[in-house]
């Protein structure tokens, strides 16, 4: 899999805490390439602190790290070609997106734009939304539905897609 990274786009997908940030991590590591990993997440409490803190030490200081979890788009425009780009994850960005009363189509569309013109690979996580039952309330029900449409754009884009649970990689594209 390693090998064929060289190709644009990679999208790693599974539910929460199924491994695919370290699996993203390790697709990344492989490549013999300055390193950028894309931060969506916002720590609004102490726990989403130490969670982003234990992320950082796991990766270790040969990642520069782009705080982005508004202007994802931006981001990419700014990736220099030699390098390789993880971004964690699509789900908090459109969470934030979401929160912030953006336009998500239009949103959406900014960041296949920006996907496809990224001169650098770009290895995506993202969550699977769509597996548990239908949410009770109408927000929750326009979040699932905004990530599985974003799902299902950004893995028509990509060149590999890749399921990941229990920690296991199955290949689905």
């Amino acid at each position: 899999m390693t090998k064929k990274l060289h190709d644009k786009l990679t999208l790693v997908i599974g539910g929460a805490a199924s491994g695919k940030s370290a699996f993203a991590e390790r697709l990344v590591t492989d490549m013999a390439r300055p390193r950028i990993y894309v931060a969506t997440a916002q720590a609004y409490d102490d726990e989403m602190s130490a969670k982003i803190a234990d992320h950082q030490v796991a990766r270790g200081p040969d990642w520069h790290t782009v705080e982005a979890p508004q202007d994802l788009a931006l981001a990419l425009s700014e990736v220099p070609p030699d390098s390789c780009v993880l971004i964690d994850c699509l789900t908090m960005w459109l969470s934030n997106r979401l929160l912030a009363g953006a336009d998500l189509a239009a949103d959406q569309a900014e960041l296949i734009a920006a996907l496809t013109a990224c001169r650098a690979p770009v290895v995506a996580v993202t969550n699977e939304t769509g597996l548990g039952i239908v949410p009770d309330n109408a927000l929750a029900r326009q979040f699932r539905n905004a990530q599985g449409a974003l799902n299902q754009a950004v893995a028509a884009k990509a060149d590999h897609v890749v399921l990941i649970t229990a920690g296991l990689p199955l290949v689905l594209k």
